[in-house]
C-alpha cells in the first residue's frame, strides 16, 4: 500500500473519530494500567462492569495490596484467568510501591517489568495515559492491518515496527485506536461490514473475499 492511500485511510478515519480513545474505564494512570491487565483474554465490556465496583473501593496501589489476592477476587472473579491475574495485580502493587514511589512508570522497560505487563499493556498506557505515539497491537489491529494490507505481518512485533514506520506522524498517536474501532465495529473478524465501512474504496482485500 502506497502513502497516498494510506495517508486518505487515516484521515477518513480521524474525520470519522476525531478524539478516539479506549473503551475501558479510567481516571488515573494506575487504574488504565490495572484495567488493561484485566483486560487480556476479555471484554472491554467485561472489565468495565468488574472494575466500576473494584475502582471506588480501591484504585491505588496500596489500596489494591491491602484487599491481598483473595480480596482482590471478589472483585475480578467474574473476568477470565481472574486467579493469576489477581496474583499479577497484587505483585504489580508490590512493585508500583517498592521501586516507583506508588507511580506508574513512564518508560517501557520500567512498564514491562511489572508482573502481568507484556508490550501490548506497556504500549497502551504510554500512549492512553502519557500521549506516546506507541502502537498496541491486538487482534483486531493484527487483522484490519493483514486485511487492509495497512501493514502485513506474519506476527503482532511484525504488524506494529510497520505500522511504526509507515504510519505519518500526524496519524501516529491515535493510529491504535481507530483501527481496534474499526476491527471491533466494521472490519470484524468473521463477516466484515465492507458494504458500509468507510475505506472500502481504498482497502486491498480481494473483492472476491469480501462478503456479498
Amino acid at each position: 500500500m502506497n502513502r497516498e492511500k494510506r495517508t486518505e485511510i487515516f484521515r477518513r478515519l480521524r474525520e470519522q473519530r476525531p478524539q478516539p480513545t479506549t473503551e475501558l474505564y479510567f481516571t488515573t494512570p494506575f487504574e488504565l494500567l490495572v484495567a488493561v491487565v484485566l483486560s487480556a483474554q476479555a471484554t472491554d465490556v467485561g472489565v468495565n462492569k468488574a472494575t466500576a465496583k473494584l475502582f471506588p473501593v480501591a484504585n491505588t496501589p496500596h489500596a489494591i495490596r491491602a484487599l491481598g489476592v483473595d480480596g482482590l477476587k471478589t472483585y475480578i472473579k467474574t473476568i477470565g484467568l481472574f486467579n493469576s491475574k489477581a496474583a499479577n495485580i497484587i505483585k504489580l502493587c508490590d512493585q508500583l510501591i517498592e521501586q516507583h514511589d506508588g507511580e506508574v512508570p513512564r518508560s517501557r522497560a520500567a512498564l514491562e517489568a511489572l508482573p502481568g505487563v507484556g508490550r501490548k499493556t506497556a504500549n497502551v498506557v504510554l500512549n492512553t495515559a502519557f500521549g506516546e505515539p506507541t502502537i498496541a497491537v491486538d487482534t483486531h489491529i493484527f487483522r484490519v492491518s493483514n486485511r487492509t494490507r495497512i501493514a502485513p505481518g506474519k506476527n503482532v512485533v511484525e504488524v506494529e515496527q510497520r505500522l511504526m514506520r509507515t504510519v505519518p506522524e500526524e496519524f501516529k498517536r491515535d493510529c491504535h485506536h481507530w483501527l481496534i474501532l474499526h476491527g471491533r465495529y466494521t472490519c470484524v473478524a468473521r463477516k466484515p461490514k465492507c458494504g458500509e465501512c468507510l475505506i472500502a474504496d481504498l482497502c486491498e482485500f480481494p473483492v472476491t473475499k469480501r462478503p456479498g
